[in-house]
């Protein structure tokens, strides 16, 4: 295998985002191939065993066995880490890999988290409920209040921990604000970037230490696969994270990255094209219901700060209803051309009640404390006339008495 003409790492970093996402990170074999070789296997032979024993050293930067490295997943992460603007990256099985490593590789007993209160139903029931049986404390925030940053840090403080946009209360966090606040006291922040992902916004331009993603989202794009990545300094992901995941095994499948590699090709059209469709049905949907959720509408409290840190507000906005659980559900099951699914990021649109389903498992305490409630809805909208997303969103807010 060796890398095509022109991939050293200071010539990639030098392309514009939409020629990384097909370019960067590509390998060949001697075959020529010009579309990403899958590498399915679990281990590889040596010509010799001293070449082995060099490997496994360190000496020789050759395969060792597919849970260490393979060459599909590695052209993954290399072109992640140039999207990124990061200087490495390291492929998951999930996105809820990809967070559990960023933050187990990196703490211990004793050592305190801050993190934002909304978030993805598993992200907080990581900082509620894993982190705590191996001696870890979190306090969790309102994340768009930078003083309760400031105020939450202890002397323990390792990790700042938040999504932005965050999921599904679309709140957004100051990256600039809180980021620099982290470098300040020696904190590392570790921001969930997939709502966003590169194409929107880039963490690390605003200071972030460690951006995590997954992958089955955006990344993908067509709900077909699962991944996750995080990306960081070469220092962190080669000398903190990969020990970890080296030894514990939270590992891309080959044939995922693969998948994902095709997604990244066409992700800066999908992302622009599925944000314009949601500004429309945000718009649309702000005539019929009580509150709609968007960064990008200037009603969003944060409307002024998404426009400093984002292209375009995303595939996803979230309403609410007046009529609760009962008024939600109707509402869904009148749905003709949108699926109920809990997936996001997806070419088709989507949609779901949270409380029951991504956050239901965090209880109802909490989902109040996140802002989730039984009224609302979140909306993945696709790659699909905008207008028959409206018209189906309109029949179906008839029928649920809208």
């Amino acid at each position: 295998m060796k890398r095509t003409t022109g991939q050293d790492r200071s010539i990639t970093t030098q392309w514009r985002p939409a020629t990384q996402a097909i370019r960067a990170g590509t390998w060949r074999s001697d075959m020529g191939e010009t579309s990403e070789a899958l590498f399915l296997t679990s281990g590889f032979s040596y010509d010799s065993a001293g070449v082995v024993a060099a490997r496994f050293a360190g000496e020789d930067d050759g395969m060792t066995y597919s849970r260490v490295q393979n060459p599909t997943v590695q052209m993954l992460e290399e072109r992640i880490a140039v999207l990124e603007g990061a200087q490495s990256c390291r492929a998951q099985a999930s996105g809820m890999a990809a967070m559990t490593t960023a933050l187990l590789c990196q703490l211990s007993a004793g050592d305190h988290v801050v993190a934002a209160k909304a978030a993805f139903g598993s992200c907080r029931w990581l900082v509620d409920n894993l982190l705590p049986r191996f001696g870890i404390t979190g306090t969790t925030i309102d994340a768009a209040d930078n003083a309760a940053w400031e105020a939450a840090i202890r002397p323990n403080t390792k990790v700042f921990f938040f999504e932005s946009p965050a999921n599904p209360t679309m709140g957004l966090v100051d990256l600039e604000f809180v980021c620099g606040l982290a470098r300040k006291h020696g904190i590392v922040t570790v921001v969930d970037n997939a709502f966003a992902t590169s194409a929107l916004q880039r963490p690390m331009d605003f200071g972030a230490d460690v951006v995590a993603y997954s992958a089955t989202k955006m990344m993908d794009g067509q709900g077909r696969v699962l991944a996750g990545a995080v990306c960081g300094s070469r220092d962190f992901i080669e000398g903190v994270l990969h020990p970890f995941q080296r030894n514990t095994g939270p590992n891309c499948a080959p044939f995922n990255a693969w998948v994902v590699l095709k997604g990244l090709e066409t992700l800066d059209l999908r992302i622009h094209r599925q944000s314009e469709n949601a500004l429309k049905v945000a718009r649309f949907l702000e005539t019929r219901v009580p509150r709609v959720l968007y960064p990008f509408l200037e009603s969003h409290p944060q409307f002024a700060l998404a426009q400093r840190q984002m292209k375009a507000g995303g595939s996803i906005l979230s309403i609410e209803l007046d009529g609760g659980r009962a008024q939600a559900h109707a509402l869904l099951d009148a749905l003709e051309l949108i699926d109920i699914s809990n997936n996001i990021g997806d070419s088709r649109s989507l949609m779901c009640h949270p409380a029951s389903t991504t956050h239901h498992g965090v209880g109802p305490e909490t989902r109040a404390d996140m802002g989730v409630g039984e009224g609302m809805l979140r909306l993945n909208v696709g790659l699909e006339d905008a207008d028959d997303v409206i018209d189906d969103l309109d029949q179906a807010l008839i029928k649920a008495g809208l």
